[in-house]
């Protein structure tokens, strides 16, 4: 079973590893890539923006599906 909360939170303290968790390797990826360059490329601004995304894709995830397959 996954845990919608814990994933959100693993992805609010680093970006994709929420992802991870919900065993989608490279979305995950993904979003520790886009996030780390919207960090830098924003000078912070975007960067909250699309880590605070992450956490929510993370999230929503988990809860629309809850087992793992």
């Amino acid at each position: 079973m996954r845990e919608p909360l814990l994933a959100g939170i693993l992805s609010l303290l680093i970006p994709g590893i929420g992802q991870l968790y919900n065993g989608r390797i490279l979305i995950g990826i993904i979003w520790l890539v886009l996030t780390g360059f919207s960090w830098i490329g924003s000078a912070g601004t975007l960067g909250w923006v699309v880590h605070l995304i992450s956490a929510w894709c993370a999230y929503s995830y988990a809860k629309e599906n809850p087992v793992r397959v």
